[in-house]
């Protein structure tokens, strides 16, 4: 009896509608490479499933007849019925099981080579979900019909080879990854030859707890492909749509200048490797480089050779690095390589700066780096004397960067001082207005030596400037010699000149009178010595006829005497 009466409730049920007919979860992915399946329908049964189905889209997961054959066939699009497809195949899905169907393959035998024929490639116990927030499961699929057999290694964090030997048209299982950003490296199936390397950034796009499905798609060679599309690898998410296209990996890189500014002979022009690469060739004393990008997270290492150098062995000195990505660092090569001929002597080292500045936060300020690289120059301190802003590096040691001083683009005066404060060395000019470094962010080092006969007779003491742009570097010209003389009446008029200027200096010396201009870049562009002045004042013209119109530096030297004005050229 209670048999009975349970058949007729199932009965009921059944009558009722209630008890559901089996089903199974299906998503189809379109990854078909042919030009003439770019859009296509898709039926089942007689029914029209899909129309104008997409190229490189995917369906949400849906539910589909399970327990009984079902097909389908692939139509051109604007199709009426299932008769005469393209394609067709018939499949009995199980019932609660999930399947992942990816269209793949070619239609047209002539265009393409390799050919692989169209087909429906089915991976069962698909996945709609990752079971943890904090994972994302991975199908990958090969569906690029010119490519070979790979292996996919990770190199991001390491992980190293995840799919070995995936040929074409086959399911690599799921992948249960930690929702982290990954390095995916397609190589040949020898696991040395990288044919492409992407971007995996699951925890940049927020896909813990999904699961997905990643293509290989399109063409290796689409020249011999009916031109169709480059090869790449998409993702499917379980909610469809267009396949996401994974990008093509950037390493992570930094910014560096390198300055060349030490001044023993040995190391007057040096190569420099990085690794196993010469990366730059004869790199002259007192030259920088422009700021260039080069890779962080990996050791470098710098080797510095003679010029001319086939190889990094043997280096004069050498060291290694490891940079952090989207930071700036200025380098400088500082110091001696030869113990004998130099006094006192400091080794050849490069000296980093981190956060480092390629230009000013604001067009009227500009942000100067000091760097003290004179071997023999003791501790310094650096006073401002032009507009009297005072002491702006106090005890200022050899190998010291002095941190950014973010000025207001004007002309300054410079004292070199002891570090009491009370013996100057020299006083040079920064003229940052004259010559239009507002925005610009520089580093000025301290040069050579201030007693050459007992350093090999080597290049004399002074301030130089590397702009971000590279270069030689700009000598800051001297306002007053060492024992603090004054201007002595120099005066340049008119000035503004057009072609010629007159020249007045009161000379109280036998010395030599040399007349220099400098243009912007600090680059000479005329000299003239001025003879016949044994003393007294000196008046002379100077022919500017030649120059540009343009702000110039005119330099008198006459022995340890030098004074400079600002020279306008107007046309």
């Amino acid at each position: 009896m209670k048999k009975l009466s349970l058949l007729f409730s199932f009965l009921l049920l059944s009558a009722a509608g209630i008890l559901k007919a089996q089903t199974a979860r299906v998503q189809v992915i379109h990854n078909a490479s042919d030009a003439a399946a770019q859009i296509v329908d898709v039926w089942l049964n007689n029914t029209k499933l899909l129309s104008n189905f997409a190229y490189r889209t995917a369906t949400p997961f849906i539910d589909a007849p399970a327990g009984t054959p079902i097909t389908i066939a692939i139509q051109a699009p604007g199709s009426t019925s299932a008769a005469n497809p393209i394609w067709s195949q018939t499949y009995t899905l199980e019932a609660s099981q999930s399947y992942v169907l990816v269209a793949n393959g070619l239609i047209n035998q002539s265009d393409y080579s390799p050919f692989k024929p169209f087909d429906i490639y089915v991976e069962s116990s698909a996945k709609e979900a990752s079971a943890s927030n904090t994972t994302t499961d991975v199908l990958v699929f090969h569906g690029a019909t010119d490519a070979p057999t790979v292996d996919v290694v990770e190199t991001g964090v390491g992980a190293g080879t995840i799919i070995d030997n995936m040929a074409y048209g086959q399911f690599a299982g799921y992948l249960s990854l930690p929702t982290a950003d990954f390095v995916l490296d397609v190589r040949d199936e020898t696991g040395t030859v990288t044919v492409a390397r992407y971007a995996a950034p699951l925890q940049t796009l927020g896909l813990g707890g999904q699961a997905l499905t990643v293509v290989a798609s399109g063409f290796l060679n689409p020249s011999a492909n009916n031109n169709g599309p480059a090869f790449g690898l998409f993702v499917a998410l379980a909610s469809g749509g267009e396949l996401i296209p994974l990008p093509l990996y950037t390493p992570p890189t930094a910014r560096i200048q390198v300055i060349h500014n030490a001044a023993d002979a040995a190391a007057e022009q040096v190569d420099v490797w990085v690794n196993e690469a010469k990366a730059i060739n004869s790199f002259a004393f007192r030259t920088a480089t422009p700021f260039i990008d080069v890779p962080a997270n990996t050791p470098l290492t710098v080797a510095i050779k003679p010029t001319g150098s086939t190889n990094p062995a043997n280096p004069l000195w050498s060291a290694t690095y490891t940079l952090e990505p989207n930071n700036a660092y200025i380098l400088v090569a500082n110091g001696l390589v030869n113990q004998n001929g130099y006094n006192p002597f400091k080794p050849f080292d490069i000296y980093v700066k981190p956060a480092a500045k390629e230009v000013s936060a604001s067009n009227s300020t500009t942000d100067v780096l000091v760097f003290h690289g004179s071997t023999d120059a003791p501790v310094v301190d650096v006073v401002e004397v032009g507009v009297g802003a005072g002491t702006i590096i106090d005890n200022f040691a050899y190998g010291d960067f002095a941190g950014y001083l973010s000025l207001p683009t004007a002309d300054y005066a410079l004292a070199i001082r002891d570090e009491t404060g009370t013996v100057t060395v020299a006083t040079y000019a920064a003229p940052l207005q004259t010559l239009g470094l507002g925005g610009q962010a520089l580093t000025v080092l301290a040069s050579g030596f201030l007693n050459p006969s007992v350093n090999s007779n080597g290049a004399a003491f002074g301030l130089f400037v590397a702009l971000p742009t590279g270069g030689e570097l700009i000598p800051l010209p001297v306002v007053t010699s060492l024992n603090e003389r004054t201007d002595n009446n120099f005066r340049i008029f008119p000035n503004p000149a057009s072609n010629s200027v007159q020249i007045s200096f009161d000379k109280t010396d036998n010395q030599r009178l040399q007349a220099e201009v400098y243009n912007i870049a600090g680059s000479l562009v005329k000299s003239q010595l001025i003879e016949g002045h044994n003393g007294g004042a000196v008046n002379s013209t100077l022919d500017v006829s030649d120059l540009k119109a343009g702000v110039y530096m005119l330099q008198l030297r006459a022995g340890e005497l030098s004074q400079t004005r600002k020279l306008y050229i107007t046309r």
